[in-house]
């Protein structure tokens, strides 16, 4: 039986901070109580975040036989269905109430690095069905990178490393960064039943940025072993990412830095978010 949800309270850093000493102790102190954080002041714009959700939206709002179409390859890139992940089977009935699309890092099919697992080409809708779309994915992309990269820095000086550290090319420089669209059916989740939006979960790569809509949805448990576990959600961010660490970082900060178990659980409204994973290319 699971305790009242409340709302979390997260550090928030901003990247136009000229102090960044005092962004390092924010990023520091969040890292080691939940690893969750926000970020703000970095420097995409409301109206192409706007953009981006918009063109996403439609993407979803396409009919199944046309998603169908792009369903995600061998190289991890395009569409997932309703219901085709779990992240939690231990604990979930069905998968997912959640539809995606992935975006990585575009590597030509004649180039050598497409060998490498992570690495490839796209899928992308044709203009004649979706005009723009690939220009503005492509775009967010590698904004959402950049601010990445903006955040690793902050994370390097926060371990007592060069404020350069992740730009290394095995690190950040050329990372595996997989852009995912999200779509939660308008459907009401119920835990003690096993029904989540998404499943709970640890992400296992560097860093995640998440773009999110107005509709409340995200769980983090910052004890995963506590009986019962305590559920908290966090509080969307309009113009801002919310920032977590993956068990990568976890594991190289020697488990300094937190790697905190989340999931999604929706009242029946319908959610959009936009999420950048970053792993570095040495594990």
């Amino acid at each position: 039986m699971e305790s009242s949800i409340s709302r979390t309270e997260l550090n928030c850093i901003s990247l136009a901070d000229p102090d960044i000493q005092k962004s390092v102790a924010l990023l520091k102190q969040a890292c080691l109580d939940s690893g969750f954080f926000y970020v703000v002041d970095h420097g995409i714009s409301q109206e192409s975040m706007d953009e981006v959700f918009a063109q996403s939206k439609k993407f979803f709002d396409l009919p199944h036989s046309e998603k169908m179409k792009l369903l995600r390859d061998e190289k991890n890139r395009g569409y997932t269905p309703m219901l085709d992940e779990i992240l939690d089977p231990e604990n979930q009935v069905n998968g997912d109430y959640k539809e995606g699309y992935y975006i990585g890092v575009e590597v030509p099919e004649d180039n050598p690095e497409a060998n490498k697992p992570f690495y490839g080409p796209n899928q992308w809708p044709t203009e004649e069905v979706l005009p723009k779309w690939r220009k503005v994915m492509e775009q967010y992309h590698r904004e959402a990178l950049r601010v990445a990269k903006s955040v690793a820095r902050i994370i390097a000086l926060a371990l007592d490393l060069d404020v350069d550290f992740f730009d290394r090319p095995e690190m950040l420089a050329k990372p595996i960064a997989i852009l995912r669209l999200l779509h939660y059916e308008g459907r009401v989740s119920n835990p003690a039943k096993g029904v989540y939006g998404a499943g709970a979960h640890s992400d296992y790569g560097l860093i995640t940025l998440l773009a999110t809509d107005d509709v409340v949805g995200l769980q983090i448990c910052k004890d995963r072993n506590a009986q019962p576990q305590i559920w908290e959600y966090v509080a969307p961010l309009k113009g801002g990412f919310i920032v977590n660490l993956g068990d990568m970082l976890e594991r190289w900060s020697n488990c300094i830095f937190r790697s905190t178990l989340h999931r999604v659980v929706l009242d029946g409204q319908e959610r959009y978010s936009l999420t950048l994973w970053n792993q570095a290319t040495t594990a």
